[in-house]
């Protein structure tokens, strides 16, 4: 048997626009409670979590809006896509979350979904949003490091 059977699985799952939008200040691993069928398509790498966040519901925290496309092979048992997720975290996690979500400009969204020993964790990262400025400033500093690198490479070649 050839050694590709795990290539065309997907590694993580990445939130694309987390780094443009927000300001990272902290970040935690949190599971989080899924169904077989979710399991099997995050696996596939078709899971999108540009635009999710967490919430708190009755004292925990739910992972809202990731959306995890249905199983192809599923039955009628199948996930739906948009569903709440339960996250599992301790006790003290779980307050510094709350604290830092009552706190004013603070959110809590999902940087990627990854596999850690054959289980799906989620990094969770603490942020505050960017302002225009912030952004314009990012994007200068990017085009300036890009230009000093080309002019290196110009010159050493």
């Amino acid at each position: 048997m050839s050694g590709k059977k795990n290539e065309n699985r997907c590694k993580e799952i990445r939130n694309s626009k987390a780094f443009h939008e927000y300001v990272i200040l902290e970040k935690l691993e949190a599971g989080l409670v899924l169904q077989g069928t979710e399991v099997k398509s995050i696996r596939n790498g078709k899971a999108q979590i540009n635009d999710a966040f967490v919430r708190f519901e009755r004292a925990q925290p739910v992972l809202f809006n990731a959306h995890i496309d249905e199983y192809t092979f599923g039955n009628i048992n199948n996930h739906a896509t948009k569903r709440a997720r339960k996250l599992l975290l301790r006790k003290r996690q779980i307050q510094q979350l709350k604290t830092c979500i009552e706190a004013e400009g603070q959110t809590v969204i999902p940087l990627k979904f990854y596999f850690k020993e054959g289980l799906i964790k989620v990094e969770l990262a603490i942020c505050k949003g960017k302002k225009l400025y912030d952004k314009r400033e990012d994007l200068k500093r990017k085009t300036i490091l890009r230009e000093a690198d080309r002019y290196i490479t110009k010159r050493y070649r």
